[in-house]
């Protein structure tokens, strides 16, 4: 993995690590959803959950488009399929490492 995907999946990661934001991406698999119906749910100021949305914004998880005083949010799913990657890469790494370990035992076993 090169450094710009590294940097690109820690930030991923690091936007994911929060539950707020999280309930946000869950929210916004139903649809698009401007920032007062994404906020309305928390308690809290709208400046700080705005700085919520930027986090994910800059993660490349959510895209925004403003119409007028509206702001508009979307899923931007290709972030999260940088994540999708390298959990599968280390699900395939740990699925080898137990197989290894189940046929070492399994020969144990059977000496």
């Amino acid at each position: 993995m090169c450094l710009n995907e590294q940097a690109r999946l820690d930030q991923v990661f690091q936007a994911l690590a929060d539950p707020t934001r999280r309930k946000v991406i869950e929210r916004l698999a139903a649809g698009p959803a401007t920032t007062s119906e994404l906020a309305r749910p928390f308690a809290m100021a709208l400046p700080s959950f705005t700085q919520h949305l930027a986090v994910l914004e800059r993660a490349g998880l959510v895209s925004s488009t403003k119409q007028g005083r509206t702001r508009t949010y979307r899923l931007t799913p290709d972030a999260l399929e940088v994540a999708d990657g390298w959990l599968a890469r280390q699900r395939r790494l740990w699925q080898r490492r137990l197989d290894q370990l189940d046929h070492f035992l399994t020969t144990l076993k059977e000496q």
